[in-house]
């Protein structure tokens, strides 16, 4: 089993610039290499042969670090001339995609996942679109999602708090998901096109058991450090 990802890998890393400044935050260090490189090595480990990264700002540091190959996944690269949102980046790297379905993960955070299985899971839903969900203790900082069955129903901001389900960041689509006339340019996929298309695209739920890292903001930066060392 193979399969092809983008990775968003252009974002500014606004909140964590003061600790790593000088860097695109997919370059930051974690447990001794950049987190790009965890997360591309758990790629590879679930079966990745290529990926593309969706690059932006300071692109040109990313592109020397990693070349045209890593860890055996076959690397390429969208360049963004300017920020498009998640949305915008994901539709022009899809235009680059040679296989269907594909993983869509954002590179600044980590995740321990079956990418078998969750391709498995999508394939029997016959889905566009499933998204990977995680349980956390506190929904507060991430959103809730809600489940009835195996389909994502509903997806709240940020401001809930208390235990549930939050989305992972890691989708697994058709590019036909990416096909909205009504939008152009740069938009938010989470906010623009998926919480509006929710109850026509029947999301599938794939729940993640695995450890799940997010270095957005400087105090789960430092925990990285410690969780994502080598045994």
């Amino acid at each position: 089993m193979s399969f092809e990802a983008i990775v968003l890998a252009g974002g500014l890393g606004t909140r964590l610039r003061q600790t790593v400044p000088g860097l695109p935050k997919v370059l930051a260090p974690v447990a001794g290499r950049p987190f790009i490189e965890h997360v591309l090595a758990e790629l590879a480990r679930g079966g990745c042969a290529r990926a593309v990264l969706a690059v932006g700002y300071l692109h040109d540091m990313v592109m020397e670090r990693l070349g045209k190959r890593f860890d055996g996944i076959e690397i390429d690269y969208s360049i963004e001339d300017a920020p498009l949102g998640t949305g915008g980046a994901m539709r022009l790297a899809s235009g680059m995609v040679r296989r269907q379905p594909f993983f869509v993960l954002n590179g600044d955070t980590w995740l321990d996942l079956d990418h078998g299985a969750m391709l498995a899971k999508h394939r029997s839903a016959n889905a566009l679109l499933t998204i990977a969900v995680r349980r956390v203790p506190d929904v507060s900082r991430f959103g809730a999602v809600s489940v009835e069955g195996e389909r994502v129903v509903r997806m709240d901001e940020k401001g809930t708090d208390g235990p549930g389900l939050i989305n992972a960041g890691v989708y697994l689509m058709h590019s036909k998901v990416l096909d909205d006339p009504r939008l152009a340019g740069a938009f938010s996929f989470e906010r623009d096109l998926l919480a509006r298309r929710l109850s026509d695209l029947r999301p599938v739920a794939y729940e993640a058991m695995g450890r799940f890292i997010d270095i957005g903001v400087a105090e789960d930066y430092r925990a990285a450090q410690t969780l994502l060392a080598a045994p």
